[in-house]
């Protein structure tokens, strides 16, 4: 049996990955922070549509290091890691204040490299180790008014190229899945008049799906994907590309 840590399994794309890999047949820890109500519903769920699967809901605070060593000591089995937490602010970058910088950092690179550090030896075991960001368009090309979101996110990608050199030899792959606009609740304070103008300068014409996401996640966690690592699949209906 395969056993999937999520990170952020409460959020929207987090949610739909873990959906997906219980039906593939795989066990979860979900991680959460805030939203533990998402995480009770999906823990009930998941044990009584796959009873034959272990499941467990896990509370971190990413923004706090001393949590790790406890939230650390419940994970045992691992065959593969899916970092989806995340969250942006929109602001000039004159007005972000430094605990903004050190949070925005904190979840979307520091925690997941500590994590990483101590989880290692657990994927190198699989010998089909898979880590997966899911990152962001803005890693790629940059976004005005989320000066801060864009960089943690470029340092995402930056890691995924650098750390998957370092861990090939070990049978573990890491790549990235960078999306573009997407309907989640990231998105919910848009107007509709916003989410029009948005629509219209996708080529696709419309926001992409959680589906669409967690499809790539799918293809990356299957034995056929071992040949590649280091990479950033962008998914953006053709927009900023």
């Amino acid at each position: 049996m395969k056993f999937a840590l999520i990170m952020g399994a409460s959020g929207d794309i987090g949610k739909k990955i873990a959906q997906e890999l219980a039906e593939k047949g795989w066990s979860l820890y979900l991680h959460y922070h805030s939203n533990i109500k998402s995480a009770e519903e999906q823990l009930q769920e998941y044990q009584e549509h796959y009873p034959k699967q272990d499941f467990y809901a896990l509370s971190l605070d990413m923004t706090q290091e001393e949590g790790i060593p406890l939230f650390l000591k419940s994970i045992f089995q691992l065959d593969a890691v899916i970092f989806a937490s995340g969250f942006t602010t929109y602001q000039l970058l004159t007005e972000v204040s430094t605990v903004d910088m050190d949070h925005m950092w904190a979840v979307h690179v520091k925690t997941p490299i500590v994590l990483l550090q101590h989880l290692q030896s657990k994927l190198a075991h699989s010998r089909n180790g898979r880590i997966i960001f899911i990152s962001s368009i803005y890693g790629e090309t940059g976004s005005a008014m989320e000066v801060l979101y864009s960089t943690t996110k470029g340092a995402q990608l930056a890691f995924v190229k650098a750390y998957s050199k370092e861990i090939a030899s070990l049978g573990i792959t890491v790549n990235a899945i960078s999306p573009g606009a997407i309907a989640t609740k990231m998105n919910q304070d848009f107007t509709s008049t916003e989410v029009k103008e948005l629509e219209n300068d996708i080529p696709l014409g419309r926001l992409g799906s959680v589906s669409e996401i967690s499809f790539w996640v799918m293809q990356l966690v299957d034995k056929r994907s071992a040949y590649m690592t280091g990479q950033s699949i962008v998914i953006s209906g053709g927009w900023l590309k």
